[in-house]
């Protein structure tokens, strides 16, 4: 039973030690599968969105949903914590125990007891000298112990400022898109805000901005992909549904619309896309991203495509009159659409629509009632569409901070 203990705290120690390298400090995506991490979550992603899904409430939903970033990170700390102290002391109780102790266990299970106090207090540097190693085998292994929690600390400590800065930076372009696409965001509300004189070069601006976005996403949600489950701060925005509006903005002016932002749609494609394809194969979604490409696409449908190019013809906007439009359309939209699907559905976030919704379905948000009073008749319009209740409902909280 001592060598077999002994055994299965190197293994835990071996696997806590390289999950925790793997997760902090290693800067590129983990090609193995079996790792404590992605087992945490398999484990717990799971049991939650299915405890979520009971709630009826959309709002009391989506707060649900947006607890278990946090809470996940917090718990991954404890989860290696509890098996950084359970390999210790299993090898502890693999050299039989070499400890002077005050109770004089005499049992298995009292030992194992001591052994589990000694690797709780040591990892966590306590130091109450109440238990004291006899041999220098165990001396070593308390010093490595005490080592290990020393750098446990410091690395959760550091871990958890650069996870937030990186979410900071990913939700301040989402913040930004509110006020050039909608909110949520659609492609044909950022091809209509942006039909103005200069427009052009404010659109291709924006596309270099979240080029750049994009690479930043690779280089942040790979390396710590549990941002992915960090939802933003209102219910009607997330990355995934900003990046697909994007997308679907390049993808449109790259076969449909005529403009000077063609290669700079290309360049933004190319690694929005990219950051979609290293996000599924960071979750395994490849055989839920296999089926979606071979199904139908249903998210454009034929109606919804011809009600688009009108929006965009009755404000003025030159589209392209090759008749295999709506075709290269469509295998430019197999390139990315199975990948933003599969996330969506496996993070419980909607994608958005490629149109705006009608303008009397919906209360004009805070950006409509600017652009209204920004002109000489706008002063009839009511105030109370910039008052601090309207900009409460649009950012989605009714009762504001209180």
């Amino acid at each position: 039973m001592h060598i077999l203990l002994l055994l299965l705290g190197l293994f835990l120690l071996t696997a806590v030690l390289l999950d925790s390298f793997q997760t902090i400090i290693l800067p590129r995506r983990p090609v193995t599968r079996f790792r404590l991490t992605r087992f945490f979550f398999v484990a717990t992603w799971d049991p939650w969105t299915h405890l979520v899904h009971l709630m009826r409430d959309r709002r009391a939903r989506e707060q649900l949903y947006s607890y278990y970033g946090p809470l996940s990170l917090l718990m991954l700390f404890v989860m290696w914590a509890i098996t950084l102290v359970t390999a210790y002391a299993f090898l502890y109780f693999g050299l039989h125990t070499p400890f002077t102790d005050p109770l004089h266990p005499a049992t298995l299970i009292e030992q194992l007891r001591t052994c589990f106090y000694v690797s709780g207090s040591t990892l966590f540097t306590l130091g109450l000298g109440d238990v004291v190693p006899v041999n220098h085998a165990a001396r070593f292994l308390v010093v490595t112990e005490a080592g290990t929690g020393l750098g446990f600390v410091a690395l959760v400590i550091g871990y958890v400022p650069v996870l937030y800065s990186a979410f900071s930076v990913r939700e301040t372009e989402v913040a930004l898109l509110d006020a050039r696409a909608g909110s949520p965001p659609t492609a044909g509300e950022l091809l209509l805000r942006h039909h103005f004189d200069g427009g052009n070069l404010a659109l291709n601006k924006l596309l270099v901005e979240w080029e750049r976005w994009s690479a930043t996403m690779l280089e942040t949600h790979i390396s710590y992909p549990i941002l992915c489950y960090y939802r933003s701060q209102h219910d009607n925005q997330s990355w995934i549904s900003a990046l697909t509006a994007i997308l679907d903005t390049c993808a449109l002016l790259i076969t449909s619309v005529e403009g000077p932002a063609l290669r700079q749609a290309q360049l933004t494609f190319a690694v929005g896309r990219h950051v979609l394809v290293d996000i599924g194969h960071v979750f395994h979604r490849e055989k839920e991203e296999q089926k979606l490409r071979e199904g139908p696409f249903t998210r454009l449908n034929d109606d919804e495509f011809l009600h688009l190019c009108d929006l965009l013809r009755q404000a003025g906007i030159s589209l392209c009159s090759d008749i295999n439009v709506r075709a290269r359309l469509d295998a430019l939209r197999r390139l990315y659409e199975p990948h933003a699907c599969s996330m969506a559905h496996y993070l419980r976030l909607e994608l958005p629509h490629w149109t705006p919704p009608p303008v009397n379905t919906v209360k004009p948000d805070i950006w409509t009632s600017i652009g209204r009073l920004s002109s000489p008749g706008g002063a009839a319009d009511p105030l109370s569409a910039v008052s601090p209740q309207a900009t409460a409902s649009h950012l989605g909280d009714e009762g504001g901070f209180l």
